[in-house]
């Protein structure tokens, strides 16, 4: 048994059987891949995967319950290298992060400016992309944190620490009519045309909601994946907008206004989340605590370490 086999197994399984796929990702051939995964079943004696052919097709009983101790040993691996870097190079790495634009764009900054100060030598990525996406590059190792909001599925493989709460806000440009009132409710603004986040997202689900909740069908007449462009459309006179409260700044922002209102959409949670199992580097602790203040290295490393809830899950 060696790690190749073990690879090819799980990329041939996160590639939906599909061997061309698989080898690619591998550059290797094809019948490499088959050779492989065909060595490693002859070696335990049962066969991982249900076959048409020489196509692969699913996974038999057996190759079910095989395939979680193949990821969790190639996690293992990667922990392994993970530690000795924390004990020759402490202070020096890579964090990737991934983030909606508008998690990047306004919540991150600080957060990256004093992990910065601290860790000047640990080279740091950022990717923007939308929620469900962000949960399967955690899911794939292919992130070490991800900022995620309440909402998603629930994902065995991931911690979740919860780290701030966040409502929407209402803009418009100077000189609208709703502006003439106190404090619109929800009826008064459905009034008028709206621009916000595209479907898919949470922010938008929480948003179909609010309207449904009171009866209204709001005429959204544009959808964006982000607040900058949403505002770039409110300051047409397009319609009113409906973002993220940390998007809009009255300085920044000069031609918007923000609508005085309660908490007309329930707020949304986000929560920094990690893939079960892994070895978290001093300075990834060290990140996450900036998120989540008042939570202690006892705290993360026993809920990251607990693999018993994923595998009952």
């Amino acid at each position: 048994m060696n790690f190749q086999q073990l690879k090819a197994v799980s990329e041939a399984i996160g590639h939906r059987f599909n061997l061309t796929e698989t080898a690619d990702v591998l550059h290797t051939s094809q019948s490499a891949v088959s050779r492989q995964i065909r060595e490693l079943e002859e070696e335990l004696g049962v066969e991982i995967f249900l076959r048409h052919g020489k196509r692969l097709t699913g996974l038999t009983a057996p190759g079910q319950e095989i395939a979680r101790i193949v990821e969790r040993m190639l996690q293992d691996r990667e922990s392994l290298r993970h530690a000795s870097e924390d004990f020759r190079r402490p202070a020096r790495g890579t964090l990737s992060i991934a983030a909606t634009h508008a998690q990047v764009r306004y919540r991150l900054p600080d957060a990256v400016l004093r992990f910065r100060d601290a860790f000047p030598q640990v080279s740091l990525t950022l990717q923007q992309t939308a929620p469900p996406q962000i949960v399967e590059l955690l899911r794939g190792g292919q992130v070490d944190i991800g900022l995620v909001p309440e909402g998603l599925p629930y994902v065995p493989e991931l911690v979740r620490f919860p780290a701030y709460s966040w409502s929407h806000v209402f803009v418009v440009p100077r000189g609208h009519p709703l502006l003439d009132m106190p404090y619109p409710a929800l009826a008064d603004i459905a009034r008028f045309p709206l621009i916000t986040f595209e479907e898919g997202m949470v922010g938008r689900m929480r948003i179909n909601q609010a309207f449904a909740m009171q009866g209204l069908k709001p005429d959204i007449i544009i959808s964006a994946a982000d607040s900058d462009v949403i505002k770039t459309y409110v300051e047409l006179g397009l319609g009113v907008g409906i973002i993220a409260e940390r998007s809009y700044d009255a300085t920044l922002d000069p031609q918007l206004v923000a609508l005085e209102t309660s908490t007309l959409i329930a707020p949304i949670t986000t929560s920094v989340a990690v893939r079960r199992g892994t070895y978290l580097r001093g300075y990834t602790l060290a990140f996450i605590q900036g998120m989540v203040p008042g939570l202690t290295l006892e705290q993360i490393r026993a809920q990251v370490e607990d693999l018993e809830t994923a595998q009952v899950a």
